[in-house]
């Protein structure tokens, strides 16, 4: 199986971009929680940068123990790190995919120093951010930026979900992170919709309207 590389980034450096972000999200298909957004800028200079890098990957290609792993070895090899959220709220009133556009606005408003490029999974964030920007499907498992974002995005968006089932017990969401398991649709059964949830999907909206 590949690995995430460099080559993307090496070839916007090579057009005179030094500071290029990686960025990627976690939960969009989820039923309730937020979306989480990640952005991390590498210095490029850095020549070990690859080998330091070596366990980073699609974080779906991880364990949750590995993924936790890798988090502060991202974060000392990273110039910058920048988290962003949409709540469910923003969700149901955006869309999902504006509502993961502005998590991924947020995520680069907290990068210091700010980029100069962006390399983005999936997502074009142009009417939003003006800077150089390139979107790629599975971008996760092409460049090694974003794969180290997806691993931020997903490590703090289970954090999120672990919170949020000690404050709506019952309905399993530390175990499944708010997606739609046979569990979470019981559990929405037995005790009914709670703020956490995404009310404008579908399984949600068709519970509310009962």
């Amino acid at each position: 199986m590949s690995r995430p590389t460099l080559a993307h980034e090496r070839r916007l450096q090579r057009q005179g971009y030094a500071l290029i972000a990686g960025i990627d999200e976690a939960g969009r298909g989820a039923w309730a929680g937020p979306v989480v957004a990640a952005a991390v800028v590498f210095p490029l200079q850095n020549h070990s940068l690859t080998k330091t890098l070596g366990g980073v990957n699609d974080s779906k290609q991880l364990t949750p123990r590995r993924r936790e792993a890798l988090i502060p070895v991202i974060r000392a090899a990273s110039v910058a790190v920048g988290i962003g959220l949409a709540t469910p709220t923003e969700i149901d009133t955006l869309n999902i995919l504006a509502a993961t556009r502005l998590a991924m606005q947020r995520a680069v408003a907290m990068l210091h120093p700010q980029p100069e490029a962006l390399l983005i999974d999936a997502v074009n964030l142009s009417s939003l951010l003006s800077l150089p920007q390139r979107s790629m499907n599975y971008g996760d498992c092409i460049s090694l930026t974003i794969a180290a974002a997806s691993i931020l995005a997903k490590v703090t968006r289970d954090r999120i979900m672990r919170d949020l089932d000690a404050r709506h017990p019952g309905y399993g969401f530390a175990r499944h992170k708010g997606y739609g398991t046979a569990a979470h649709t019981a559990a929405l059964n037995q005790l009914g919709v709670s703020e956490a949830h995404r009310k404008s999907y579908a399984p949600i909206r068709v519970l509310l309207s009962q």
